[in-house]
């Protein structure tokens, strides 16, 4: 796997406060309100430090420039209203030209090619209110073959710089491709960058599959196939696509995977006796350990981030509702109470809320609420919404969304953990199932 080195190219380090309505001090964006004003940004053209590196700097710009406004929470000033030029990464910034084009902050960035194709790309951010940079600039290098993570890497450090949160960028999803008409469909696994690019395919078409999972590393993806004519339980490692199943019973439906938060284990729904329940399972020595017993279905459990609690969803009340119970098992306790049926369940990367799928009055919704069941809020509306999965820093949600009638064939969506900012994932071919992966080391 290919390893970025970063470098700090500056000493000036500013602190960030959080900002206010009105401008009194360095930029920042606070992301928890419903609604926010996207902050003015220029990104610069890249500078191509020798004549090799033009077109690296061009595409290098564009995907930065994409990524941060694709969150909703940037706006990028088109380069025609530009009154200063970026002359070379060292010049002065010409602050009252941006200030003049309402920027409130400024990306240089310049690249190097070298003769043996490996890039440098250096960038600086500037807060045009205050006239100073913000925060260190900072330098990442990798082969041609990665420019796309590099640049993603480089929105990933303004992300965090102006927002205080984490970025996303530099990480990649898993889904199920889909294919055919809609009563004749196939499935494989493919996985694909954050925004759709450099797809690759890990399974092909001959066996359905369904709901993968990424382990904690990003390096292996578990995922359930009707390869012997029911469900089974399989894991795949993502730069071999060498696939194994995980030892259970080859007579019983295992279904629903999702590793716990060390890597070490997985949980998963194993239909038997006309009962479905949740077990543990140690992938290495095989030993499984049930977790539920009651006359009932219970399915897609999620783990908490510390690894101490497991989320899912059950029927035991008469109809789906999500409980959680602690990892070593015990008493579940409910924590849905609203109208109509929930599933899917998956806890935040963060810890604070836990996304679902709820079926109501007819409408399938994107949800999120607390690890108590309190402050529910549902994020989206349509006739078929599912299966949301949370973007590493826990506050984008990708989902399947599928179109009625006929000829309706799901495809993936987004949208902020406010309800702001939904859109459509790029993907070629129709696709469902999404699993976002941790960030790329």
């Amino acid at each position: 796997m290919m390893r970025f080195f970063l470098t700090l190219i500056s000493a000036a380090t500013l602190a960030l406060p959080v900002v206010a309505q009105e401008r009194s001090g360095p930029l920042r964006i606070e992301i928890t309100e419903g609604v926010i004003e996207p902050v003015p940004i220029a990104v610069a053209p890249f500078i191509a430090e020798n004549a090799a590196a033009a077109q690296f700097a061009s595409q290098l710009t564009q995907v930065v420039a994409d990524d941060l406004s694709g969150t909703g929470l940037f706006r990028n000033i088109p380069q025609s209203a530009y009154i200063s030029q970026v002359a070379g990464f060292d010049a002065e910034v010409a602050y009252a030209d941006w200030k003049a084009i309402n920027a409130e902050a400024l990306i240089v960035g310049a690249v190097t090619l070298s003769s043996d194709n490996r890039l440098l790309v250096k960038f600086r951010l500037f807060d045009i209110f205050t006239g100073a940079p913000l925060g260190e600039g900072l330098q990442f290098a990798g082969d041609t073959a990665s420019w796309r993570r590099v640049a993603h890497k480089v929105a990933d450090q303004v992300y965090a710089r102006i927002t205080g949160e984490d970025g996303f960028f530099d990480s990649r999803v898993v889904y199920v491709e889909t294919t055919g008409p809609k009563d004749a469909r196939q499935r494989r696994l493919a996985i694909m960058d954050y925004d759709g690019a450099n797809v690759q395919y890990l399974s092909d078409a001959s066996s359905i599959v369904l709901a993968p999972r990424f382990s904690p590393t990003g390096d292996r993806v578990l995922f359930t196939s009707y390869e012997t004519g029911f469900p089974q339980i399989y894991e795949i490692a993502v730069g071999a696509a060498s696939k194994r199943a995980l030892g259970l019973d080859t007579d019983t439906m295992t279904f629903a995977p999702r590793y716990a938060p060390d890597g070490r284990r997985v949980v998963y729904s194993e239909a038997k006796g006309g009962n479905t329940d949740l077990y543990l399972l140690d992938p290495n020595s095989g030993q499984r350990t049930r977790l539920t017993s009651a006359p009932s279905i219970e399915t897609a459990p999620s783990f908490s981030p510390d690894g101490n609690q497991i989320v899912f969803e059950s029927d035991r009340s008469g109809n789906q509702q999500l409980y959680v119970m602690s990892t070593g098992g015990g008493e579940p306790k409910r924590i849905s109470f609203g109208q109509g049926r929930y599933g899917t369940p998956v806890w935040s990367p963060r810890g604070d809320f836990i996304a679902f799928t709820k079926q109501n009055a007819g409408r399938f919704h994107i949800g999120v609420m607390r690890n108590d069941g309190s402050g529910e809020r549902l994020l989206t509306a349509s006739f078929l919404d599912e299966g949301p999965t949370w973007a590493p820093n826990g506050r984008v949600l990708m989902f399947t969304r599928e179109s009625a009638g006929s000829d309706g064939q799901p495809a993936l969506f987004s949208v902020d953990v406010s309800g702001r900012n939904l859109k459509r994932v790029a993907t070629g071919t129709a696709a469902s199932d999404p699993a976002w992966s941790p960030l790329l080391p």
